[in-house]
């Protein structure tokens, strides 16, 4: 059993990172670096962290944002808005000409039916390797969880280590549906992610008029 059972359980984790794959992108400002986002809909927004789009205010109007697709190409992006608060940030990509390229749009989970122990995977382009994964398990999701950044606030702390270059990335669940966007970290080997559910939110908000 055991030796049907490994193999098995490797080729469904690289599918599904693969799956994901599709929908993962490489946010770059300028040369300050990067981090990662994600495909949020075929009509070119991109979610990222706000703290990856504008390094906490030190964005020149110099930089220029570009957005390296999953096959490799490199679009503009324009920030429509960002939010400090939720670390949320929602991009609009462009192709040559005005066309746009394919996009892969992310599936979207629920990321209040969380509970503790439930698998999760996230990906970036973590120390330059495109398309990085790591896999954890969730601590806690909700408001109010110990020692979590903002009092009040919705998080889903996981027991993973969120390396350089993940900030933006997706989380996901066994599925490859998005449950949350990679933040930080708040401790040893315990990673912050913002919720889809608060992305959500701020996405139908930033459409319908939020402020950048």
């Amino acid at each position: 059993m055991m030796t049907t059972l490994i193999p098995q359980l490797n080729a469904d984790l690289s599918e599904l990172a693969d799956r994901v794959r599709n929908s993962l992108v490489q946010v770059t400002v300028g040369r300050r670096g990067s981090g990662s986002g994600v495909v949020f809909s075929d009509d070119g927004l991109v979610i990222t962290n706000s703290h990856v789009v504008s390094g906490k205010g030190r964005r020149s109007s110099g930089d220029r944002l570009q957005v390296t697709l999953p096959d490799g190409a490199v679009v503009a992006g324009e920030l429509l808005a960002k939010d400090e608060e939720s670390d949320v940030a929602v991009l609009k990509i462009e192709g040559a000409e005005g066309n746009l390229p394919e996009l892969h749009p992310i599936e979207l989970g629920d990321s209040r039916s969380l509970r503790a122990g439930q698998w999760v995977m996230a990906m970036g382009y973590s120390w330059g390797v495109a398309g990085a994964a790591a896999g954890g398990i969730v601590i806690g999701a909700g408001p109010g969880l110990p020692e979590s950044p903002g009092i009040g606030r919705d998080w889903i702390a996981v027991d993973l280590s969120l390396r350089p270059g993940y900030s933006g990335g997706p989380l996901v669940d066994h599925q490859g549906r998005l449950i949350g966007m990679s933040t930080m970290m708040a401790g040893l080997d315990v990673g912050m992610a913002v919720p889809v559910h608060v992305i959500k939110e701020f996405v139908k908000e930033a459409i319908g008029g939020g402020s950048a």
